[in-house]
């Protein structure tokens, strides 16, 4: 039998115990490895709403976990989209990104004509009834049975600290042991092999295999192995947060909104996530262009009323990831791998991704395990870079002028090369599947790395669309606008036809008017949510 120490609480060390056992113990009916979460009572945990992407479903089947109970014991709720409000000017204009959208057949030229047309209607719109459906603050789902045709995809809003607690229950109860104690020392069989750890409780946890969840202190893969750190803050510049939680006890907004808001600010963007019973709202800024003291002021004038009781918390973080996230017998997950801001709703979805990596690539024996490594290095590394190219799009597309943070973040400079490879492609054809191909675009660099870095793979790193495909790039890029003069000017003198929005999509929002709950309604009704008084709006919501 192997043995897995994983070193960290916190979501992600939770996730990865409960996602391995699920896979490899068949969620504790048997006996394959032995899972060990050695967990610290004096380090706090970072505490905020999170926000998922539809994964997440995948990770709780696995598991073997019923969503009511999961949702009821996480604070959590549904979420059908991102709202970005004023990233392309300061003007109160949004647009989403939503989960589902319709697909013409046979041939989908969706994005194309919509390009070409006067743009009246927001694209997403055209393509997807959950834009509406989230304005609307409908549920996914019914009350009933499900008649409504193919079911909307969906995630979750939660409490991370909540569902971190819950995964712990749950997987203590199937055969994980849990010990709470302080890591004292870490101690090696070699300079690339942990032997095991050493505890304040003169308890000495040894393993075969070692997941380092402990966060950005990397306590075993960074400062015990010296596995270096990829700065990527040259590209996204926020470097610090400031975060707030308002309980609907007094700051009930009158809704629940199916959907994440990530809002625009002066020098950043401000993350709005409705749970259960308390918004969670944070303020991801860059030290460079703002001081705490008015990043604060900023977070508070955008919920509005009087804020001055409840406390809020800075959080600084480095934009970056390990050079390896599996080195020698040592895996890094979630922060203790990387950072980059979660704009996308990618926080818990890169843990998520380590703990399903893991148990696909799992070193039964240790001779295989080098061969293992390099593989699940290169797709973690891979998909690292999809998500840091994709982020960076939301800022260089921006056409805000109003601070010098958002003038900076527009300059060449500041956008990757395989970015920009792809929108000089974009601008000769529409982005389609056969564009992640290979990733190697016209301009594309195929600079090689370094070997002695990366684990001896020297391979640029491509973009294979694992997380985000063509649909979610024609999304991001014309709810920014993307080729607006160029299309003007190529079409000038000629009249432009109003985006078409398919029947199906009509049809669609027909049906949920009809059949869909409001969001809290279904909270209530399947969650005992409570009633809450409803109180003034946030001053920075946009409806």
């Amino acid at each position: 039998m192997r043995k897995i120490a994983i070193i960290g609480g916190g979501s992600s060390g939770w996730m990865c115990a409960a996602y391995l056992n699920g896979v490899l113990n068949k969620q504790g009916s048997q006996k394959v490895v032995d899972i060990t979460l050695v967990e610290s009572p004096d380090i706090p945990r970072i505490s905020v709403g999170e926000a998922t992407i539809p994964s997440m479903r995948h990770l709780l089947s696995v598991i073997g976990i019923d969503e009511l109970d999961f949702m009821r014991s996480a604070d959590a709720t549904f979420k059908q989209s991102i709202k970005y409000v004023n990233w392309t000017h300061n003007n109160n204009t949004f647009y989403h990104h939503p989960f589902s959208r319709y697909r013409n057949q046979p041939i989908d030229h969706s994005g194309k004509n919509w390009a070409q047309s006067d743009r009246s209607i927001p694209y997403m719109e055209t393509v997807s009834a959950q834009p509406v459906i989230c304005e609307m603050g409908r549920s996914p789902l019914t009350l009933g049975p499900w008649d409504l045709g193919a079911p909307l995809t969906y995630a979750y809003h939660m409490n991370a600290q909540k569902f971190a607690d819950y995964l712990r229950d749950f997987s203590v109860v199937r055969g994980v042991n849990h010990v709470y104690a302080n890591v004292t020392s870490v101690n090696l069989e070699n300079q690339d092999i942990i032997k095991s750890v050493s505890t304040d409780r003169e308890l000495e946890v040894e393993a075969d295999l070692f997941v380092d969840c402990t966060g950005f202190r990397a306590k075993l893969i960074g400062e015990t192995l010296n596995v270096g750190y990829q700065d990527l803050s040259q590209w996204l510049l926020c470097d610090r947060a400031v975060t707030m939680h308002l309980p609907y006890d007094s700051y009930y907004p009158g809704m629940i909104r199916p959907y994440t808001t990530a809002t625009a600010l002066s020098n950043g963007w401000i993350w709005d996530i409705p749970m259960r019973s308390q918004r969670s709202i944070g303020y991801v800024h860059s030290s460079q262009f703002i001081s705490k003291e008015d990043a604060e002021i900023e977070m508070r004038a955008y919920q509005g009323g009087d804020t001055s009781n409840l406390d809020c918390r800075f959080v600084d973080f480095r934009v970056g990831r390990r050079h390896r996230h599996w080195h020698g017998n040592c895996i890094a997950l979630g922060l203790s791998g990387g950072f980059i801001e979660p704009l996308e709703s990618t926080g818990l979805y890169l843990s998520d991704l380590g703990a399903v990596a893991l148990a696909d690539h799992f070193p039964f024996d240790r001779e295989h395990m080098p061969a293992l490594a390099q593989r699940y290095n290169r797709i973690v590394s891979n998909r690292y870079f999809e998500i840091l190219d994709f982020i960076n799009m939301h800022y260089c597309l921006t056409h805000r002028t109003d601070t010098d943070f958002w003038k900076e973040v527009q300059k060449p400079e500041r956008i990757t090369e395989r970015l920009q490879a792809k929108f000089d492609f974009w601008k000769i054809k529409p982005p389609s599947a056969f564009d992640f191909e290979d990733q190697s675009l016209p301009g594309q660099s195929q600079s090689a790395l370094d070997a002695t870095i990366t684990g001896n793979d020297a391979r640029a790193p491509v973009d294979t669309a694992g997380l985000w495909n063509h649909e979610s790039y024609e999304c991001i890029l014309y709810g920014m606008d993307f080729m607006r003069e160029e299309y003007e000017q190529k079409l000038s003198g000629s009249i432009r036809p109003k985006p078409t929005v398919y029947p199906h999509i009509i049809k669609r929002l027909q049906l949920a008017n009809q059949k869909l709950p409001p969001h809290s309604v279904w909270l209530k009704e399947k969650l005992g949510m409570e009633e809450y008084r409803a109180t003034v709006k946030p001053a920075g919501w946009v409806c």
